[in-house]
């Protein structure tokens, strides 16, 4: 079996920039464990397998595995995935259109593609599930799994805790630009804190008020997945926008620009969203652009 695959970099407009993406294509025979190994020889945080959908209503089913796992939702494989067909135009003998809907283990997942100049661009995904939140995490614990000190931890809007969209992360404000900056993950404690707090995945974010061309720098980490950073991760900062509404007095839709992968030499934008109506948060969406780097043939597909 000869399979198809597109790379592309997402959440950036610059091939080599944000966070890379393979995704493959005729892999309707293929086996859980072939997709694995697949997965596991691109090396990448995430690689998709673009199936046809169980309902003819939806544009696609699609896989996501990373490299030791199958995931029930991730958010730049979305935006990746949704982004190389529209620059395909068409999936299964359909058009591809400018709304799609892919079929995942965590649910129905509605993406939208952004286009400028009457080209597709990149994509913004609705998260599969409700805004929420679970248990809050010690800043001590949290400080120490980042390399940083309590007092680097801002705990005035939130203290640290775990949030989901889809996906659950332990989400921790920092102090500033500079904590930020100074972040590292430490293994040791990671391990330890699963203990006492069941996640194994750190997003840390610092508000710049103002002073720079995006409203939020982050960083995520997860060294016990095999991910010391990500440089771009769509489903955290999702969860990020849901928690960020939550905080918010008046209803509306916030918007905030989200650099991410800063630190790594793999800049990153995104795009989110969050609607807060009637003391809930009604729907998250994260997007971005995509650049486009690398096509193939997969020859041993198992």
């Amino acid at each position: 079996m000869t399979l198809t695959y597109e790379t592309v970099d997402v959440f950036t407009d610059t091939a080599f920039g944000g966070n890379p993406l393979a995704v493959v294509f005729g892999a309707d025979g293929l086996s859980t464990e072939a997709m694995q190994a697949i997965a596991r020889e691109f090396n990448y945080s995430e690689t998709t397998f673009v199936l046809p959908p169980s309902d003819p209503a939806h544009t696609a089913r699609v896989r996501i595995f990373s490299g030791k796992r199958e995931m029930p939702f991730a958010g730049h494989p979305n935006v990746g995935t949704a982004t190389v067909l529209a620059w395909r135009g068409e999936i299964f003998g359909k058009p591809a259109g400018d709304r799609l809907v892919f079929e995942e283990i965590a649910g129905l997942v509605p993406v939208s593609i952004m286009s400028a100049g009457g080209r597709p661009v990149g994509a913004m995904l609705t998260a599969p599930a409700p805004f929420s939140t679970a248990a809050e995490a010690g800043v001590d614990d949290v400080a120490a799994c980042i390399g940083l000190t309590p007092a680097d931890i801002r705990t005035g809007a939130h203290r640290p805790i775990i949030a989901s969209a889809g996906l659950p992360f332990l989400i921790a404000e920092l102090a500033d630009r500079s904590a930020l900056e100074r972040s590292r993950p430490d293994s040791g404690h990671f391990a330890s804190a699963v203990s006492v707090v069941p996640i194994g995945a750190i997003l840390c974010y610092a508000r710049t008020g103002g002073s720079d061309s995006v409203d939020v720098r982050a960083r995520m980490f997860a060294p016990i997945r095999n991910v010391a950073e990500d440089p771009a991760t769509g489903s955290a900062n999702v969860a990020l926008m849901g928690l960020r509404a939550s905080l918010r007095a008046q209803p509306g839709t916030l918007a905030l620009k989200i650099a991410q992968g800063v630190e790594m030499g793999r800049p990153s934008l995104l795009m989110g969203e969050a609607d807060w109506q009637g003391g809930t948060v009604t729907a998250t969406r994260i997007g971005g652009q995509c650049a486009p780097v690398m096509r193939g043939e997969i020859l041993a597909a198992g």
